[in-house]
């Protein structure tokens, strides 16, 4: 099975455009509807309000936030993957907190992002749909975070998360993706790889579409389950790439359906045509899924390497 590797993964190869190199930018931060520049992402944010816009953000390393709380917007990379949001945080939680109707993230990376309490994220979404295409979310404690809205959608494609996650200090565990309540999620041909604690996806949305990406857990640390649905889903699971590393905190299972709640029915959850494998020296025995839903999955054609077993009823 082949995977494609996500764009902007490809493209990032030249060194990070420097502070001083930004400082001598003016105002980066372009309104394309109104053709305003802005030298600071939250000005152009503000600018925009309750409308629809988009705002293309010149190449450079940022250390820019910013709190969206109405209004559907765009937020693009003049050149995909040459735009690094490295490190700002708004309200102790992500470099973009999101609470407007929509937003749209196309070709940024977004790096280091920490905070006290442990869930620094790229991206903090509280309410409203967001639309994530070519992205990279890097060295952070989490890539996103979401709150509760059943009313709205997450959809995630081409995108690569890499060196995400912990479980330490004794706080909540923070993971490469960590969806609430919304009322779905879906990821496609995107990349997870060198996790460093807690899940690859964690989504408590009623409904999942995971489909045609790559979990390379062979250099993750202290990680858990690939993908975890603690709450239930229903959806499809399929055409992914899955390989489990050796430094686990948990590798009991690679897909674990309900383990904390029932909140959804997981009735015809169809995890389908992917592949799972131990990475090379890597010798235990665990099971592909583990399902504590009670409800009836359906499971076929997975390509299951060594010592992995398909399913458990829990």
């Amino acid at each position: 099975m082949k995977f494609k590797i996500p764009l902007i993964a490809a493209i990032i190869s030249a060194p990070l455009i420097g502070s001083s190199a930004q400082a001598q930018r003016v105002a980066p931060f372009t309104v394309t509807e109104t053709g305003q520049n802005y030298s600071r992402l939250a000005d152009a944010v503000a600018a925009i309000g309750g409308d629809n816009a988009t705002i293309v953000i010149a190449p450079g390393a940022y250390g820019d936030c910013a709190i969206q709380t109405a209004g559907r917007i765009t937020y693009k990379a003049s050149i995909p993957g040459k735009t690094i949001f490295d490190g700002g945080v708004c309200e102790d939680k992500a470099t973009l907190v999101l609470r407007g109707k929509a937003a749209t993230i196309d070709g940024i990376i977004f790096q280091n992002q920490r905070v006290p309490d442990g869930n620094g994220a790229g991206i903090r979404i509280e309410r409203g749909d967001l639309y994530v295409y070519n992205a990279m979310f890097r060295n952070a404690e989490e890539g996103i975070l979401s709150a509760d809205d059943p009313s709205a959608e997450i959809v995630i494609d081409r995108s690569t998360f890499q060196r995400l996650g912990r479980c330490d200090r004794g706080l909540s565990c923070a993971h490469s993706i960590y969806i609430g309540d919304f009322g779905s999620l879906k990821v496609t041909n995107s990349r997870f790889e060198k996790g460093s604690g807690g899940h690859y996806v964690n989504s408590r949305a009623p409904r999942a579409t995971i489909t045609n990406n790559s979990f390379d857990d062979t250099q993750g640390r202290t990680t858990n389950y690939m993908i975890d649905l603690p709450a239930g889903a229903t959806g499809v699971i399929s055409g992914n790439v899955f390989v489990q590393g050796q430094n686990k905190e948990n590798y009991s299972a690679f897909i674990a359906v309900a383990a904390e709640d029932r909140d959804h029915s997981s009735q015809g959850l169809n995890i389908h045509s992917n592949s799972a494998s131990l990475a090379k020296g890597v010798k235990r025995n665990t099971w592909f899924v583990a399902d504590w839903s009670g409800d009836q999955l359906r499971i076929a054609n997975n390509s299951l390497g060594q010592g992995i077993t398909r399913y458990q009823r829990r």
